[in-house]
């Protein structure tokens, strides 16, 4: 199983101090069918915990998946800001996912080389 989120919400996770320890209980919740919202296109909506404080209000963050198989975290707000995303910013979220969804090996090596895409650290 891949975890993987992409550079701008690696940028964005580092300003809010969330730890990647989050991102992978989000993660298992998901495998467990706890999902706050499917958005269709393999983009779903999960709700984290800020640190300190629960999730009611924390942040939402968004990712693509094909549960059991690869999460690719996309995008994330604190709930305080915004209660959703537009229509185009869906529409782009879910292109972006199919991208990183639909990478075969060898195009995810790439990807993390290049720095596009970067490993959440999740300890089994």
């Amino acid at each position: 199983m891949d975890v993987l989120k992409r550079k701008d919400f690696a940028r964005w996770q580092a300003t809010e101090k969330l730890s990647d320890t989050v991102l992978c209980k989000a993660v298992q919740e998901m495998e467990s069918g706890l999902v706050d919202a499917d958005l269709g296109g393999n983009l779903y909506k999960k709700r984290v915990a800020r640190p300190g404080a629960g999730k009611s209000s924390g942040y939402r963050t968004l990712l693509s998946a094909r549960v059991g198989h690869r999460y690719v975290f996309l995008h994330g707000f604190p709930k305080s800001d915004k209660p959703n995303i537009t229509q185009d910013e869906k529409k782009a979220l879910q292109y972006a996912g199919k991208v990183f969804l639909e990478l075969s090996a060898k195009g995810l090596a790439k990807a993390l080389q290049a720095g596009v895409l970067l490993e959440v650290c999740c300890d089994k």
